[in-house]
C-alpha cells in the first residue's frame, strides 16, 4: 500500500479484494439486532473495538449476548478507548472479568490530578468500531455502543435516532480487519510488559496461526470489489485522506459526503473546490445541531468559501448526525474517520471503500432521501442573512481549532 507521488490514484494503493458480501446497516435500530444475531451464532471467537462503550440500555444488551457468548466457550476480545468511554470503564472492566472475557483499554487517561496534564499522546484515540466474528465476518463503520435515543436533542415531539451507518461484511476484506485487530491487541499487550516471555510466546503462536482463516472469508462470500483503509499514527498516516482525494479527482458525475465533524485539509478542500469547478454536483450533509460547540462553529466559518465555489450545503436537523459515508460516482465509503484533523492526523480509523454501483446508488438514495425531508438547505441567500456575531464567532472557533493542530505539527496542512 506504499502511496506513490501524493494521491495520484487510488489503484496506486488501494488493496482490493474480490468477492465480498457487504450488507449497509443504517442507525443502530439495523445494527445492533444484526449485530447480537451474529454475536449469538458465534462458534470460537468475537473480538469487539470501540470509541464508546456506553452502559445504557444498548450497553447492557450488549453485554448480556457477550456474557452467553463467553458461556458456550466463544473467545470474547474487547477493546476500549480510554477517552471514550472513560466514565464506564470500572465497571465494564469488572463486568467482563466476571463473565470470562478479555477486556483491555487504549491509552487510558490518568485519573485525579494527572487528568490536568496535557500530552499530545492523549489526542490519539482508538475511534475505529470493528468487530470481527469467527475471522469470517465482521461489522465496521461509525456506530458506537451507544443507544441512539440517549443524549440527543429533544423538541417536544419525542427523541430522533442519531443517523448514523455501519456495514455488515463477509468475504476477504474480513482477514484484513482481523489482522488489524490482532496487531493492536499484540501492541497493547507489548507496552502493558507485564510478562515478556509469555508476549513472544503468544506472538508466535499469532504468526502460526495468522494463515489459518475460514474458506469463506478465503473464497469469497459475495461478488463485490472492496478495500479497508486504515489510518495509523505509523503505516497508513495518510491513507484514508489520500483514497478521497484521489476519488474526488477523478469523480465525473456527483461527490456526496454526509459527516458530522467536517474540517478538512487544504488539499481535500481544493478537491471538492476542483470538482465543482468543473461541472461535478458536490453535495455536503453536515451537522445542522451544535453537539460539540467547537467543531460545530469551525465548520460553519467555511461555509461561504464552500457556497461560492459551487458546493451545495446542507444540515442535518432531526437529531445529531454521526454518518461518515460518501457516494462519489459509482463508489462508497462507509467508516469511522471524519473529515477533521483529529481523524484524518491522530486517531485510528477504519473505513470500507466499496467499488459498487449498486450498494453506492443504495446509500445514495438513503443520503438523498434524508437531505429532502430532514435537512435545511444552506444557500448563499441564507448564509447571507447570518450576523457578524455569529460569523465571530464561528472564525473564533475555527482558530482555535488550527490552534490545535499546530500542537501536532502539520498546521500547515489545514
Amino acid at each position: 500500500m506504499r502511496l506513490r507521488s501524493g494521491a495520484r490514484h487510488y489503484a496506486d494503493f488501494a488493496l482490493w479484494r474480490e468477492g465480498n458480501e457487504i450488507t449497509l446497516l443504517q442507525n443502530g435500530q439495523a445494527y445492533f439486532p444484526a449485530l447480537c444475531e451474529e454475536i449469538d451464532q458465534a462458534r470460537y471467537s468475537v473480538h469487539l473495538e470501540t470509541y464508546i462503550f456506553n452502559l445504557d440500555e444498548t450497553g447492557y444488551g450488549i453485554l448480556r449476548h457477550l456474557s452467553q457468548a463467553c458461556e458456550r466457550g466463544v473467545k470474547v476480545r474487547v477493546v476500549v478507548d480510554g477517552f471514550g468511554s472513560f466514565e464506564h470503564i470500572p465497571e465494564l472492566q469488572r463486568r467482563f472479568s466476571a463473565m470470562g472475557a478479555q477486556f483491555r483499554v487504549y491509552r487510558p487517561e490518568p485519573r485525579g490530578i494527572g487528568s490536568y496534564r496535557f500530552s499530545l499522546r492523549r489526542l490519539r484515540r482508538l475511534h475505529r468500531k470493528v468487530v470481527v466474528i469467527d475471522q469470517e465476518l465482521a461489522f465496521l463503520g461509525g456506530i458506537n455502543v451507544h443507544d441512539d435515543l440517549v443524549d440527543v436533542p429533544i423538541d417536544g415531539y419525542g427523541p430522533k435516532p442519531r443517523f448514523d451507518f455501519a456495514v455488515r461484511v463477509q468475504g476477504p476484506v474480513v482477514n484484513d480487519l482481523r489482522d488489524a485487530q490482532v496487531a493492536l491487541w499484540a501492541k497493547m499487550a507489548w507496552r502493558q510488559r507485564e510478562n515478556w516471555a509469555s508476549f513472544y510466546k503468544r506472538l508466535r503462536s499469532w504468526r502460526r496461526r495468522r494463515g489459518g482463516v475460514s474458506d469463506r472469508a478465503k473464497k469469497g462470500a459475495g461478488s463485490l470489489r472492496a478495500a479497508v483503509l486504515f489510518r495509523d499514527n505509523v503505516r497508513y498516516r495518510k491513507l484514508i485522506e489520500h483514497a478521497y482525494i484521489s476519488a474526488i479527482n477523478r469523480a465525473t458525475q456527483y461527490v456526496l459526503i454526509a459527516n458530522s465533524y467536517f474540517l478538512p485539509s487544504r488539499a481535500l478542500k481544493k478537491a471538492l473546490q476542483d470538482a465543482a469547478a468543473r461541472g461535478v454536483c458536490v453535495r455536503l450533509l453536515l451537522q445542522g445541531r451544535s453537539e460539540y460547540a467547537l467543531q460545530f462553529r469551525a465548520c460553519r466559518s467555511m461555509y461561504g468559501t464552500l457556497l461560492e465555489q459551487g458546493i451545495e450545503i446542507y444540515e442535518y436537523l432531526p437529531s445529531y448526525l454521526h454518518a461518515k459515508v460518501a457516494v462519489i460516482d459509482d463508489r462508497a465509503m462507509v467508516g469511522s474517520a471524519n473529515m477533521d484533523p483529529f481523524s484524518l492526523l491522530l486517531a485510528r480509523e477504519a473505513n470500507v471503500y466499496i467499488d459498487d454501483k449498486d450498494f453506492a446508488r443504495d446509500l445514495r438514495l438513503r443520503l438523498e432521501a434524508e437531505i429532502k425531508s430532514s435537512s435545511q438547505h444552506v444557500t448563499p441567500l441564507v448564509w447571507e442573512k447570518v450576523s457578524w456575531w455569529t460569523r465571530w464567532l464561528d472564525a473564533g472557533a475555527h482558530a482555535l481549532l488550527r490552534m490545535g493542530v499546530a500542537l501536532t505539527g502539520r498546521s500547515a496542512e489545514y
